[in-house]
């Protein structure tokens, strides 16, 4: 690791193909990535029992946050947006202070990068795109505007057999569908579904800010590892 002044730590659903290879294309120099796979029974990216897989997901946190401690990073992040939907803001909270106490670390979640990252824009009112299910998207719904965050219109893909199985171009699409006059930015959730070539063609045919999750945590995981870095064809988030 001989050059690199900076390692995150990313803690990701064990059937998640699509993180690792998005966070490599948001890698500054001098920064390492150091993955650790949580661990949830059943099969991964289904709509059916997702909440079963969040809740299981959840209890193996410890122990993954245990096993990146050892490559000593800045900051470890919890790549799964939807467990903070299943958690709660006072569980989440809790969970995050104890997760910095035994990984020696700063610790945040996709959500909370989320919300830090319209703060960072000066947005309060957002579409918001998923590729859950009604019900998963309705709690997402539900937890933006417990945080302060209006949300204007929501939706959700249809005929999703596997999240993992989803790509930027529907990703754009559902963007697109909720997207109103009123929403200051477009907001979509889900680490598992890639939307990093979305972003910038969303912004453009919009002429307002578009965030995803993935953007969101990276954005913020170097911001509080103390990186500053520009990047360009991912929004204004990244490039600010």
């Amino acid at each position: 690791m001989k050059g690199w002044r900076t390692r995150i730590g990313f803690l990701v659903p064990p059937g998640n193909p699509t993180l690792e290879p998005e966070m490599a294309e948001l890698t500054p120099p001098g920064v390492s990535l150091h993955f650790t796979r949580m661990h949830a029974e059943g099969p991964a990216g289904t709509h059916a029992g997702q909440e079963e897989r969040n809740k299981s997901q959840v209890a193996s946190i410890p122990a993954c946050v245990r096993l990146l401690a050892m490559v000593r990073p800045s900051v470890i992040a919890l790549a799964h947006t939807a467990t903070s939907y299943t958690l709660g803001s006072a569980r989440e909270a809790k969970l995050v202070a104890e997760m910095e106490t035994l990984g020696g670390c700063r610790f945040v979640t996709a959500f909370g990068s989320v919300l830090a990252a319209l703060k960072h824009l000066g947005v309060g009112r957002i579409a918001y795109a998923t590729p859950y299910s009604a019900e998963m998207t309705a709690r997402g719904t539900r937890h933006l505007e417990q945080c302060g965050i209006t949300v204007v219109n929501s939706g959700h893909l249809a005929d999703v057999r596997n999240i993992y199985e989803e790509n930027s171009e529907r990703a754009y699409l559902i963007a697109r569908q909720v997207d109103r006059p009123e929403a200051e930015a477009i907001f979509l959730s889900g680490v598992g579904m890639p939307t990093l070539d979305a972003l910038e063609v969303l912004e453009q045919d919009t002429g307002k800010p578009a965030i995803s999750a993935a953007s969101a945590m990276m954005w913020h995981a170097l911001r509080t590892a103390g990186v500053q870095h520009q990047f360009s064809g991912y929004g204004r988030l990244l490039a600010g």
